[in-house]
């Protein structure tokens, strides 16, 4: 069988550009009204999303607008369960949903932090059963997914940096984010095709590529996602959405 992946991008964060990345990946994160989005600004593109085939998901994050929702938050198991289901329920309300990807520290705190990631996913869970939860590949979230009962798709990074033991490199640092679409694109093949992925200390480190991410509000994100469009399809490798 050929190998096949699904490609997302977190949108409807205000980035503007996210009409000309629809044509190039095959999931969308779209913020339902925490870290970013409201609305109208769901409903638009959730439609955008219909309207090129791409699988619709919610990306709920801290309420937190000030920084983005990269900001950790220490939150009672009630609050955080009531923030998950809210706002992905906020977007089911504007039409079909296929997944769940946190954002943010809401990502990175689930990531390495068992209790919170069960919390997470028991909120999915209870609002539908057959709502396939994205995480970081390797982490405590698709650990709990997993053990929940979720479809769980591991997630990797276009555009970011890894440490050894297989997390992100945190944005604080200056090495953090890639922006070199050549080094992307080739971080991007290796661990689809290989499994593998090289962390800032040199390492080669094991990953479990089930879908890619590429952040949608980058300058350079509409270049780069056609990019790693074309040269997973050159290299053999089937964009599709994860479930198909």
């Amino acid at each position: 069988m050929p190998l096949t992946i699904d490609f997302n991008c977190d949108l409807g964060e205000g980035g503007g550009a996210d009409g000309e990345l629809m044509p190039w990946i095959t999931s969308a994160n779209i913020a339902c009204g925490g870290h970013a989005g409201d609305v109208a600004t769901m409903r638009e593109t959730v439609a955008m999303a219909e309207a090129h085939g791409v699988a619709v998901g919610a990306h709920p994050g801290f309420l937190d607008r000030e920084t983005f929702g990269r900001r950790e938050q220490a939150l009672t198991a009630c609050a955080l369960h009531e923030l998950v289901t809210s706002q992905i329920e906020a977007l089911r309300g504007c039409g079909n949903v296929h997944h769940v990807k946190p954002h943010g520290a809401l990502y990175n705190q689930a990531a390495r932090d068992p209790g919170m990631a069960e919390i997470i996913a028991d909120a999915v869970y209870g609002i539908d059963p057959n709502l396939i939860l994205f995480g970081l590949a390797g982490s405590e979230l698709v650990r709990a997914g997993r053990k929940r009962g979720l479809r769980v798709a591991s997630e990797v990074f276009a555009d970011r940096t890894y440490q050894a033991d297989g997390s992100l490199t945190p944005r604080s640092r200056s090495d953090a984010v890639i922006t070199d679409e050549a080094a992307a694109v080739a971080q991007v093949l290796r661990m689809v095709a290989d499994g593998l992925v090289r962390s800032t200390d040199g390492s080669t480190v094991p990953i479990e590529a089930d879908t890619v991410c590429l952040h949608g509000d980058g300058p350079k994100a509409v270049a780069m996602a056609r990019r790693l469009n074309e040269a997973l399809r050159e290299s053999g490798i089937e964009l599709r959405r994860f479930d198909l």
